[in-house]
């Protein structure tokens, strides 16, 4: 028997993989991938061991499920006879849209699940991942699979309604992010900046900002008004921001990023 077992090494599922591996050891882990040459690079360069997926349904006791929303149910169909009669083991999914529910009607019976969505900063620890439970999970293996996970950043207990909210702040929002800091960089060279020097800047910038939010606590709009002094030059950035509805169109990035969300779960 594994600790832990991951179906699908890709990016997500390779950086919580790694997490895992860090805190319990490569020993206790299992992997697999539909490419199964990417599952045996990864174990050789990690040291853990290469398993089917039905291998790691009938040997691990937390089995990671790190495959796309649409290919969840093929999956859910080749590992379920070997799930349907343990009664040591709890699943971890992390597919976007598909609840807790639904994957359980999948797989044709109630199982142990331990709903979270993760974002990529968890491959530095400073992600924020959101998680929900089943009713049948037991506490002790809810606690295991969070300690093995608490390496990559913030877990933040939500209700599992609000979990497709959430992920389209955490989850998509690092791609909001980046695009923020591609825009300040390419401003910054439109200034006279070179290439280098904007992009370092612009990084560095939004990194010690959302520092600074996150470890004063002050309210963000508070640490807006230290910046702009009045008749200064930050207030003119910000009010040129208001002026095109900058808040505006970060709230239609999230609606949409919200509502296709919404449809993977459909399919």
């Amino acid at each position: 028997m594994y600790d832990f077992g991951f179906i699908g090494v890709g990016h997500m599922g390779a950086t919580l993989a790694n997490a895992v591996i860090g805190a319990v050891g490569a020993g206790s882990c299992a992997v697999c991938d539909a490419d199964d040459g990417r599952a045996k690079l990864y174990a050789a360069a990690k040291g853990c061991d290469v398993l089917p997926a039905r291998g790691i349904a009938e040997s691990c006791r937390y089995i990671f499920l790190g495959v796309k929303p649409q290919n969840m149910a093929e999956l859910l169909g080749g590992i379920g006879p070997a799930l349907r009669d343990r009664g040591d083991y709890a699943l971890v999914t992390m597919a976007a849209g598909i609840t807790i529910e639904s994957l359980c009607a999948m797989l044709g019976f109630e199982a142990p699940v331990l709903r979270i969505m993760p974002n990529t900063p968890a491959a530095v620890g400073a992600g924020c991942m959101l998680y929900a439970c089943s009713p049948t999970l037991r506490r002790e293996d809810r606690d295991a699979v969070l300690a093995a996970l608490r390496p990559t950043g913030e877990l933040l207990e939500t209700p599992e309604g609000l979990i497709d909210a959430g992920s389209a702040i955490s989850g998509c929002g690092p791609a909001f992010v980046y695009k923020f800091i591609l825009a300040l960089a390419g401003a910054g060279e439109r200034v006279g900046l070179s290439p280098e020097t904007s992009l370092e800047l612009s990084r560095q910038t939004v990194l010690g900002a959302a520092k600074l939010a996150v470890e004063s606590g002050t309210d963000p709009r508070t640490l807006c008004g230290q910046v702009c002094s009045p008749g200064g030059s930050t207030i003119e950035g910000v009010r040129s921001l208001d002026a095109g509805d900058f808040a505006a169109e970060v709230e239609k990035a999230v609606r949409a990023s919200f509502e296709r969300t919404l449809e993977l779960g459909k399919k």
